[in-house]
């Protein structure tokens, strides 16, 4: 029978949908974690009697046909770009977007990486880094025995060095933004690849007209409501007992059936 293809193919669809919100719940308090959902089509049909049809020798139409669905399929985990909540943390080196934007990263192959995640340390250099010790671009070194290290809402890095009562400024912090940042490749740790999808990368001065401004001392928080995810996965958990429910059913079905010609 049909329904046993159709129900299994919901009860994959539900299996990856269950995947997705665990790890958004996993997430929860990973800082400028982006969540995901998983978005779904129906398959194609089987069309036992096509709408707008001839009916009859008299020329009438059919109103409506008879059309058997095949199933679902996942067409994408979209993630959701929105806005995390500020949460201040005191650091002088963590720092958070608000609007638009990511930090550029420069990874050891050479090639640059982005991220949300405004968690930056001093290495051996004194140089701003990741937690991975990946320079923060463009790359700025903090001079020796320097004090008091600020970053504006442009970006600029300031510190006020020794024998000296002014602060200075030392560097410029560069924000990137992308046409489609749906459309970046997360490969772990925090960062994002651009693609053909987003669009080339556009580095912008935060606080200049389309790039989000920088807070220092603040974390963002990843952008999941677990009241929703919660929601969520019971809905998926009720799709998916349902479906098996019907494979249940049709077995029962395809047994009767069989009993039948005994």
């Amino acid at each position: 029978m049909q329904a046993l293809h159709t129900a299994a193919t919901g009860m994959a669809a539900q299996e990856l949908n269950v995947q997705v919100i665990s790890n958004n719940i996993a997430n929860l308090r990973t800082t400028g974690f982006k969540k995901q959902t998983a978005a779904f089509q129906d398959l194609i049909y089987e069309h036992l009697r096509r709408v707008g049809a001839q009916a009859s020798d008299q020329g009438t139409i059919l109103p409506v046909g008879v059309d058997i669905g095949g199933g679902v399929k996942t067409v994408g985990t979209p993630r959701l770009m929105t806005q995390g909540t500020l949460s201040q943390t005191g650091n002088d080196l963590d720092l958070a977007i608000t609007g638009e934007g990511f930090f550029k990263i420069l990874m050891p192959d050479g090639t640059y990486q982005y991220t949300r995640d405004g968690t930056f340390q001093l290495d051996n250099q004194g140089r701003i880094v990741t937690a991975h010790g990946n320079p923060v671009q463009p790359t700025i070194t903090v001079p020796d025995k320097s004090s008091g290290l600020t970053v504006n809402t442009q970006g600029q890095v300031s510190v006020t060095l020794p024998g000296s009562t002014s602060s200075q400024i030392i560097g410029q912090l560069t924000v990137t933004r992308f046409i489609n940042k749906a459309g970046l490749l997360p490969v772990g740790s925090n960062l994002y690849q651009d693609t053909p999808s987003s669009g080339p990368p556009q580095d912008g001065i935060a606080a200049s007209e389309g790039y989000g401004t920088v807070t220092q001392g603040s974390l963002e928080q990843a952008n999941v409501d677990v009241v929703s995810e919660m929601s969520d996965l019971i809905a998926a958990q009720r799709a998916y007992e349902m479906n098996a429910k019907v494979i249940s059913a049709a077995d029962q079905m395809m047994q009767a059936t069989t009993a039948l010609f005994r």
